[in-house]
């Protein structure tokens, strides 16, 4: 059964949804009219992360809609289905249920995970994808674990929150610590991140474990994604990198499995770029997504 409810929140202008798609209940929220862009959110945020950028996009005349996808936020959180095959079909689902056959999507950190295997699976519905700062399991290369401690900081949860168990006994309890340090480590605006509302949101009971269990099904994407690379995504795709992150490196990545790949380091932002350099993100988000860049 596939049914959609909305609640109206009259004081931010954001309409907030929930549908049932298959197995799982989609949190989903949108502003503005126009043509429809998909924005995933990244671990350990919820769509709460696009609040700046959805305004700029209603404004260009856009309708934005942004995801919890299943496991985030005001989602539900099945056992199962953490792989992107799963995810991106949720997504793709979700549009179709909210009556768009086609549409734009925007991803960041596990979010483009999420919006590449959406682009791949799905070429017919996604005409085009802005994908940022993260790297891809079984696109990029593997990380290296010995290395500079500045580096290690974006690659040491990979191995941490795939293992069972542990990370859950560890910070449960303690979500506001380990959050926090977290977004230290990842941002350089830090008085932008909405830090009280992930800690809030990953604090609920189960959160932790379903965010966790995207890092727990890493080695079936890397297996899904050995597949997608033989063929290029064939519609323009935008990468987007923090300065003090990915930077160029978001777009390096995406060059051996796309065929119109173009680049942008946004300067003074660190990981978080939707909520450090929203701005930044709208200036050359507005002109791809219209097609005018």
């Amino acid at each position: 059964m596939q049914r959609t409810t909305v609640e109206n929140d009259s004081e931010a202008g954001f309409v907030h949804g929930y549908s049932e798609v298959g197995d799982v209940r989609l949190h989903h929220v949108s502003v503005g009219d126009g043509l429809p862009v998909l924005l995933i959110p990244g671990w350990p945020q919820t769509w709460y992360v696009w609040r700046h950028v959805m305004k700029g996009l209603a404004e260009a005349g856009f309708k934005a809609i942004a995801v919890d996808p299943r496991g985030i936020g005001q989602s539900s959180r099945p056992a199962r289905g953490y792989d992107t095959a799963t995810a991106a079909a949720d997504l793709h689902r979700l549009m179709r249920l909210l009556g768009y056959a086609r549409f734009q999507v925007v991803g960041h950190d596990i979010g483009k995970w999420i919006g590449y295997a959406l682009a791949a699976d799905f070429p017919d519905a996604v005409e085009r994808v802005a994908l940022m700062d993260a790297s891809i399991p079984g696109i990029a290369p593997n990380a290296e674990i010995f290395g500079p401690v500045e580096k290690l900081k974006f690659r040491w949860h990979f191995m941490f929150n795939q293992l069972s168990d542990l990370p859950e006994m560890l910070i449960q309890g303690r979500e506001a610590q380990y959050l926090t340090w977290m977004f230290e480590q990842w941002s350089v605006q830090r008085e932008a991140v909405a830090v009280d509302t992930y800690i809030a949101a990953y604090s609920s009971p189960g959160a932790l474990r379903a965010g966790f269990s995207y890092y727990r099904a890493i080695p079936e994407t890397i297996a899904q994604n050995t597949e997608r690379r033989k063929t290029r995504l064939k519609m323009p795709v935008l990468a987007m990198g923090g300065e003090f992150s990915a930077g160029d490196g978001s777009r390096a990545i995406l060059v051996d499995v796309t065929e119109q790949l173009r680049g942008v380091v946004l300067k003074g932002s660190g990981h978080i770029v939707p909520e450090e350099a929203p701005e930044a993100v709208l200036r050359d988000l507005v002109p791809f997504l219209a097609g005018t860049d």
